[in-house]
């Protein structure tokens, strides 16, 4: 019999960030995919809010789906406890092997490697490769300056206003899960 298990792609940062509710939001997502039965499909790191997702799922009796490149196999402290644990060649590989691998994704605070994740998923949604919901949590407002960005790409005609429609912020763990909820049913 096939898996019917969802999963969803987590996208965030291999540090902290300087804001605590960062971490709480990132235990709580990890958290929140285990209690939903929702597999964990992220970047394989044991280090900042990678960690803190991965650690909360498995904690809470969730599964687990990492996918690191050997390049930063000892950077991001490849998280070798997984239910499953892919080590590939390329980031590019990486980003494919995890979308690839969900139904969904969920963007938390991150860096610059989050953004191009982030973007490479929304660019091939853009393009119809996928049609998977893409979320962002906006912890305290982390993301207001991304979703202002890409308000400014439409406004200056470099995107139609679908651009916006395949993405959706939410403030918190609760709508997340709401909203997941609805694109998963």
């Amino acid at each position: 019999m096939a898996n019917l298990q969802k999963s969803v792609c987590v996208y965030c940062g291999s540090r902290d960030g300087v804001r605590p509710a960062y971490a709480w939001a990132a235990a709580d997502t990890g958290e929140m995919l285990a209690r939903r039965g929702w597999r964990l499909v992220y970047g394989a790191g044991d280090v900042g809010l990678m960690g803190r997702v991965a650690s909360a799922a498995q904690k809470a009796g969730g599964k687990t789906f990492g996918v690191i490149p050997v390049h930063l196999l000892e950077m991001e402290v490849g998280k070798r406890d997984l239910d499953t644990f892919i080590i590939t060649e390329t980031m590019h590989e990486r980003k494919k092997v995890m979308i690839m691998n969900a139904d969904a994704v969920v963007m938390l605070p991150g860096g610059a490697g989050s953004l191009d994740e982030l973007f490479e998923a929304l660019t091939w949604r853009q393009l119809g490769l996928h049609e998977k919901p893409i979320f962002i949590l906006n912890t305290e407002g982390f993301w207001d300056p991304l979703l202002a960005l890409i308000e400014h790409f439409i406004k200056e005609g470099f995107a139609s206003s679908s651009l916006r429609d395949f993405v959706q912020a939410v403030p918190d763990i609760t709508t997340l899960e709401e909203a997941l909820a609805a694109a998963l049913s």
